[in-house]
């Protein structure tokens, strides 16, 4: 039987998931978003196979609505559903990443027609938008799945089964867990690389050239702090006890160190470290985490003209994408002058493979 599948909200996310549903004939796909752009991309490339200016039109149609909006657009959208005639058992999913506000949503609808099933597909990317949509972005990602109170085992399966195509893997959680998992791995670590440029900012008066010595490692570890502000406040705002939890533990920690380094006890902050090194060395490189892995490759190149174009050239005949390019003034750790990055570790690899045999000296910071 065909099903028809309502994606609201066409960004990134809510593209992604409508390309690969719309791969199978099992699925007719509609899409919905306030954004007349990226709706009318969204069916021009064939990415829905309707597109619905009308929320609540569109809705009465669906067997499954997901909203891909933001998380207090999401909430104001499933207040929405509450008041709309839907068909008999619509199974209404998320995509947001704090799962609390959600689920408590969603146990105060009052429509009987709503099996609502939260979920958080644990994946992204650095560009944004449905232009950047791809239907294997959640290959081998975690995709979270939060059922409320009236959702059983086999609604939360008919869901995997729309979702399969993402061929990602499910695991369900409650949502305070899953808050404070995410807060820990995702959310908090955009709240600490803000702090860290602010700082950097600060000293920045003081010293003109601190910039340019940020442009290597520094800019590295601070990477997601360049990520959407309003939607960040967002996701602050609705997970903000944690937040304030994780904060409180963090200064915690930082007394802590203060004191190691005050004490300079070489043992006890040769110790410290060391225990970060392994617990990060064993962190999983397999499966795609929430925040975007970068695949870098770092090649030796000869200051001289056309060595920029003549690496670049090399992969692009053997149809590499690159996805950003930066020249390292500043060296630290790292042997090439020349950073590339690219979209995936089966590009990185075939990148390093193809350079080394034409002679450049290359790379890969793990």
């Amino acid at each position: 039987m065909k099903h028809t599948i309502l994606i609201a909200g066409l960004g990134l996310i809510g593209g992604s998931l409508a390309k690969g549903m719309t791969e199978s004939n099992q699925n007719h796909v509609i899409g919905y978003d306030v954004n007349l752009e990226s709706l009318e991309y969204a069916y021009t490339n064939r990415i829905i196979h309707e597109s619905a200016k009308n929320f609540h039109n569109a809705a009465e149609l669906a067997d499954f609505i997901i909203l891909a909006a933001p998380i207090s657009e999401t909430i104001e959208l499933m207040k929405k559903l509450n008041d709309i005639p839907l068909k008999e058992n619509v199974i209404v999913s998320d995509t947001a990443s704090v799962k609390c506000s959600i689920i408590e949503t969603a146990g105060r609808l009052t429509n009987k027609n709503i099996t609502f099933i939260g979920g958080h597909p644990m994946a992204g990317s650095h560009k944004k938008g449905v232009q950047a949509a791809k239907a294997h972005l959640f290959e081998n990602a975690i995709y979270v799945l939060t059922p409320s109170v009236n959702s059983t085992p086999d609604k939360v399966d008919a869901l995997k089964d729309i979702l399969r195509h993402a061929k990602s893997k499910f695991i369900i959680l409650n949502p305070d867990e899953h808050d404070e998992m995410t807060g820990v791995v995702s959310h908090f670590p955009h709240l600490i690389a803000s702090s860290l440029v602010q700082q950097a900012r600060k000293w920045g008066e003081t010293h003109s050239y601190l910039p340019n010595l940020a442009a290597g490692g520094f800019r590295d570890i601070t990477r997601i702090a360049s990520s959407n502000p309003k939607m960040w406040q967002d996701i602050f705002s609705h997970n903000r006890g944690k937040m304030s939890q994780l904060l409180g533990e963090w200064i915690n920690e930082m007394h802590f160190l203060k004191e190691l380094v005050d004490k300079n006890d070489k043992e006890d902050i040769i110790s410290y470290l060391d225990t970060a090194k392994t617990y990060r060395d064993g962190l999983g490189t397999e499966e795609k985490g929430v925040i975007p892995a970068f695949y870098d490759i770092y090649v030796d190149i000869r200051d001289q003209a056309g060595a920029l174009a003549s690496v670049t050239q090399i992969l692009a005949n053997e149809n590499i994408s690159i996805n950003n390019i930066q020249i390292l003034e500043i060296r630290e750790g790292i042997t090439g002058a020349l950073r590339l990055s690219l979209s995936s570790k089966e590009a990185q690899r075939k990148s390093l493979s193809i350079l080394q045999n034409k002679g450049y000296e290359i790379m890969i910071q793990r």
